[in-house]
């Protein structure tokens, strides 16, 4: 339960002898720090927060100093701790918070973390990027170009084995337990255990049949507990514990033909992968790296470098999945650029090239500049591109001039198949070793995907292409570029590390504003 809290007020004015407007000297105009200055009461009025406090209670510390605080901590990958320290000590922090005095106080780290439950809360959650977004906006920052790419952003916690997982998601559901529910629950364990200490349970590792015997101990506690909620009304905390332990032991047991439980030979569809941060999954940025934990996405203005949207996704999710959501501003045309479509085109590498994004951007009159991969075959066999697909007739035409109807489904995909006719083929040994002959099947968006293959042969596209796409490479580079709370989440759990990371974009956008000279005008922001 937050404590009431009234809004808190900046100080309009510093005094001359005691102010650190000093530092404006010191510090580049174009800088990070002298952005803030300038035009952080702009940015970051009380009033912007106003509907984070109550009419009574004890008066906050100014939202401003504190969403400046913030975006600075993220600028320079600092823990609350750290940040709070260089609030207090470091001049250009206060000369950042509108030139305050040297004496003026700082504030416990608590209030960091109090005021991003305050924006978890709220209809604005995301509202400090918002701000830094506008301004671009107003500032003619932001054209009707879009860059898209993603990156990894290694989990705040290890990865679990199967047997820590089980018997810590067992301790979560008995710490979750009101007395009365936990003596039923305890009452089920057989394993010589009270599950009160963290960690792996004791065991002769070495021993292949001890290892045998304590999986399917576990299994069996896990199981007896589950038993005892099954059917029953249960409260939030208890029932979260109880689906991680349902889910826990069902992706990775199974049981054997002698009864026993033991860990599967396999490895199941979204696994969890600790029961510390259940929402973080193990991802693969290419064929050969792996990672753990969730993935950034954003979109950025190639001409600015303004990062114009972000979201968190967990790591196994595919880039493509959330590309239409990264480009809501030119979707519903919320630009002030062309509001007939025109100009609009989006880039990416071949994971936005799916036919389904391809013809999201074709329905919404946006040029692609994302790149389709080109089919492929085992063995250096024919490809489907050797193949004439006629849309209008619905039809496949083979390397050997053989034409086969396509067979549609209720969906709208199809397949041709053409059978008999390969079996004398004298092309086969080059186009398929099935028994049945080769088949040719055609998606919903085979139209999109052709279109965007022979898009990309045009020799201006590709130089296009080569040209901007890799500015979004570059701006993720600024955002990691500082392990703590950049390639490593600072936080656990989706909804966080989603704020966190937005907060990380508002950072590079002031940032970048400066370098742009962001001023105002008396009719508002403007490029200098």
């Amino acid at each position: 339960m937050m404590v009431a809290m009234t809004l808190g007020s900046t100080p309009s004015q510093a005094d001359m002898l005691k102010g650190t407007g000093f530092v404006g000297d010191r510090v580049g105009a174009d800088s990070i720090w002298a952005l803030l200055h300038r035009q952080g009461h702009r940015l970051f009025p009380d009033e912007l927060f106003a509907d984070l406090f109550t009419s009574t209670g004890r008066r906050s510390v100014p939202p401003q100093i504190v969403a400046t605080v913030m975006v600075l901590q993220r600028a320079f990958g600092l823990s609350d701790r750290e940040a709070v320290s260089a609030f207090e000590f470091d001049a250009r922090w206060k000369y950042a918070c509108g030139g305050l005095d040297f004496d003026y106080p700082g504030f416990a780290h608590t209030v960091l973390v109090d005021m991003r439950a305050r924006l978890a809360r709220s209809d604005r959650p995301k509202r400090i990027f918002e701000v830094t977004l506008d301004a671009a906006r107003t500032a003619g920052m932001v054209s009707t170009k879009r860059v898209l790419d993603s990156t990894p952003l290694y989990d705040a916690v290890a990865t679990q084995d199967t047997v820590t997982m089980i018997r810590s998601a067992i301790r979560r559901l008995l710490a979750a337990a009101g007395a009365g529910l936990q003596s039923e629950l305890r009452a089920q364990l057989r394993r010589d255990d009270d599950y009160s200490a963290a960690g792996k349970p004791q065991c002769d590792w070495d021993d292949a049949e001890a290892r045998t015997l304590l999986v399917d101990a576990l299994a069996t506690d896990a199981f007896s507990c589950l038993a005892v909620l099954e059917g029953r009304g249960l409260g939030v905390e208890v029932g979260e514990a109880a689906e991680l332990l349902a889910a826990v032991v069902g992706q990775d047991l199974e049981q054997g033909d002698d009864g026993r439980f033991k860990i599967a030979r396999r490895v199941a569809k979204d696994r969890i992968i600790s029961t510390v941060d259940p929402q973080a999954r193990h991802g693969h940025k290419t064929s050969v790296r792996g990672f753990d934990g969730y993935k950034g996405h954003i979109a950025i203005d190639p001409d600015s470098e303004i990062i114009t949207s972000t979201t968190v996704t967990a790591g196994n999710a595919a880039d493509g999945a959330v590309a239409e959501d990264l480009i809501t501003d030119l979707t519903n045309n919320d630009n002030d650029d062309g509001d007939d479509g025109s100009g609009l085109k989006v880039f990416g590498d071949s994971a936005y090239g799916t036919g389904e994004f391809q013809h999201h951007l074709e329905e919404h009159g946006i040029d692609s500049g994302c790149r389709t991969q080109p089919p492929s075959a085992p063995k250096g066999r024919f490809a489907k591109d050797r193949f004439i697909v006629d849309l209008n007739a619905d039809t496949v035409t083979c390397p050997n001039d053989v034409t086969a109807t396509i067979r549609r489904s209720n969906d709208g995909s199809g397949t041709a198949y053409f059978g008999e006719a390969c079996t004398q083929c004298p092309l086969r040994e080059s186009c398929t070793n099935a028994a049945g002959g080769r088949s040719i099947r055609v998606g919903i968006y085979e139209a999109s995907l052709a279109a965007a293959r022979a898009r990309q042969q045009d020799p201006n596209w590709a130089a296009d292409y080569r040209a901007t796409r890799p500015k979004v490479e570059r701006k993720i580079g600024h955002l990691m570029r500082r392990r703590h709370g950049g390639r490593r989440a600072r936080t656990r759990g989706l909804k966080r590390v989603d704020a966190d990371f937005t907060l990380l974009a508002a950072a590079a956008n002031l940032a970048r504003l400066a370098v742009l000279g962001m001023t105002t005008t008396p009719i508002g922001w403007a490029n200098a």
